[in-house]
């Protein structure tokens, strides 16, 4: 299992696949949180704290990542080589996991730059440490969550088509229905009673939450569970191609 965690990770930064995903991220982030004019820009508003990064961040995860995980199990397919992984003495809940960590090591690649918007906004502030740090961690460890997840759909879209595109697209709309489709559901007249149920099984409820500097364990529950999920459907597809 580490051996093809390994590979696959090598594999992102062998390619430009890797380097242009952090590229991407690194220049829409700092885009929005230094150059773009408004009211979340801290050098316009004199606030330290970095809100706007937070905010725009699932956004953009919901189109790199499908982007990261669109061709795990559609590459081996094509090539073949997935009836070779098979030969080796890995068990599918082997493969899956090795395939998910790797995209996951990628995506936390690209947070881990988060801190520089941190440490930057930590000493610009006046007195320097204004920053609600409380709120940023809170923020990054829900971003992380929610990355997870992502990633955890994006290997799930992968398993069940030889197709990319089809992959990357059936990744975005799960992922967008999960991040803020059940809160459009929820408002609906006919789901009034139920409102705060059906909020609270979309990723945005959970994620506020998080941001705002508390991490509540059902939170954590919400948030592993939906992995766990497709990450058990995903294994069951795998399965099903020796059926």
């Amino acid at each position: 299992m580490l051996a093809l965690l390994i590979k696959e990770f090598r594999t992102f930064f062998s390619s430009l696949t890797g380097y242009l995903i952090l590229s991407v991220y690194l220049v829409a982030t700092g885009l929005f949180v230094w150059v773009f004019p408004g009211s979340t820009n801290p050098l316009d508003t004199g606030y330290a704290n970095l809100d706007v990064l937070f905010g725009m961040s699932p956004w953009i995860y919901l189109f790199l990542i499908p982007a990261v995980c669109m061709r795990l199990f559609v590459d081996e397919k094509k090539q073949g080589t997935i009836e070779l992984v098979y030969t080796r003495p890995l068990k599918e809940v082997d493969i899956v996991m090795a395939k998910y960590f790797a995209a996951l090591l990628v995506i936390s690649v690209s947070l881990l730059f988060c801190l520089i918007y941190y440490f930057s906004i930590y000493y610009l502030g006046n007195p320097v440490g204004s920053i609600d740090s409380g709120a940023f961690w809170g923020s990054f460890i829900g971003l992380f969550l929610l990355a997870a997840v992502y990633i955890a759909i994006g290997v799930f879209s992968s398993s069940v088509t030889d197709n990319q595109i089809v992959a990357f697209l059936l990744a975005l709309i799960l992922c967008f229905l999960f991040y803020t489709g059940f809160d459009y559901l929820a408002d609906l007249i006919i789901f009034q009673n139920i409102q705060s149920d059906i909020y609270n099984l979309g990723i945005q409820e959970h994620y506020k939450s998080i941001s705002r500097g508390v991490v509540d364990s059902r939170d954590l529950v919400y948030f592993t569970s939906v992995i766990v999920a497709f990450l058990l459907i995903t294994k069951t597809v795998l399965k099903s191609r020796k059926w």
